[in-house]
């Protein structure tokens, strides 16, 4: 039964009573004056049940406003968080990951500032580009260099590297910032990198003279270890997460001496990874902005691949330590060498 059909019914009710005390059917005074009583309380309970009742209706109907609203709104949120979050991934990948995620976890803030860091910087660009690519359509030179950059960038983030730039088909990056995993581990991450981004290309050249490209990328990559300032650059409208300094120069420097397909390497790389990297001192070379000529080491290769290939006999262990290259020495100078270590042990 509706609201409104129950206060009909409760009326009739009311108005039967009335008529009962009207036509005077009772005829002990007390009962008609105790009924009379009993009425006057039922009507003032009926009134503000009546009463309750509107309002609880009024209140109801309130809610189920108030809940549509709230499911609208909730609509309109979700589907406000669905569009940011798409622009927060278009957004990504305008950042290398590790600035996106300081930046949206709040770790830092979106303001010109700087600081200085020894980082290790890395920069490679492929050799005789326009030469290599003259001869191909726009297309497939968009294709080729968005594939080749597309295997380095996930090389470099494999290895932990923050992707300054692409400049044109050269490659900005450095390791120890945001994050790092100390001086000496971040120069060892980048060197790994760089080994491993040229075994990479020589697959691709593989790939790429199959479907008929005539002159492959070639790359030079150089490498370099200092002190730079980090941070944000520009202005309030228009900033850049880079680095500049003395040692980001010298690196590309660096780059322009390697050989082809080759890894160049600053003094303090060098010192920082030798340990691990085979590596020969080339000439020093003169670089604009410093005094002296800047010594370099030509990357061979790391101790543990050419450990696997044969060319070097390497052993640790706690106490020990073994090193035989035997692209530099002869096998019978290694034996003699070793016999004279052997014998000093035996004395």
């Amino acid at each position: 039964m509706s609201t409104d059909d129950l206060f009909a019914a409760e009326e009739q009710v009311i108005a039967a009573a009335q008529e009962l005390l009207e036509n005077g059917r009772f005829h002990d005074k007390a009962d008609g004056t105790l009924y009379a009583d009993l009425l006057k309380d039922y009507q003032k309970l009926f009134r503000t049940t009546r009463r309750l009742m509107r309002l609880s209706d009024r209140n109801e109907q309130q809610l189920n406003a108030l809940t549509q609203e709230q499911r609208l709104a909730n609509e309109i949120i979700a589907t406000k968080n669905k569009e940011l979050e798409a622009l927060s991934k278009k957004l990504s990948k305008y950042l290398s990951p590790q600035i996106y995620h300081s930046i949206f976890t709040g770790a830092q803030n979106v303001e010109i500032d700087s600081n200085r860091k020894k980082l290790t910087i890395f920069f490679s660009d492929v050799i005789n580009f326009t030469e290599t690519t003259d001869k191909l359509e726009s297309e497939d030179l968009t294709n080729l260099l968005n594939r080749y950059l597309t295997e380095m960038s996930n090389i470099a983030l494999e290895h932990g590297a923050t992707i300054d730039k692409y400049i044109g088909d050269a490659i900005m990056v450095f390791f120890g910032d945001p994050e790092s995993k100390g001086v000496k581990e971040d120069a060892r991450d980048c060197v790994r990198m760089a080994v491993a981004m040229l075994r990479r290309m020589r697959e691709l050249h593989a790939e790429w003279q199959e479907l008929g490209a005539e002159k492959p990328f070639h790359l030079r990559i150089g490498i370099n270890t200092g002190y730079v300032t980090v941070g944000n650059f520009g202005s309030e409208d228009r900033m850049d997460y880079t680095i500049i300094g003395s040692a980001v120069n010298l690196t590309a420097r660096l780059q322009s001496y390697a050989n082809i397909d080759g890894i160049l390497l600053g003094h303090e790389t060098y010192s920082l990874v030798k340990d691990e990297i085979a590596a020969e001192e080339q000439e020093p070379i003169k670089v604009k902005g410093f005094a002296e000529p800047v010594r370099c080491y030509k990357v061979l290769g790391l101790y543990d691949d050419l450990a696997d290939e044969g060319m070097v006999i390497r052993e640790e262990t706690d106490g020990f330590k073994f090193l035989l290259d035997l692209q530099k020495r002869e096998r019978s100078e290694a034996i003699a060498a070793l016999e004279a270590i052997i014998a000093r042990l035996r004395e």
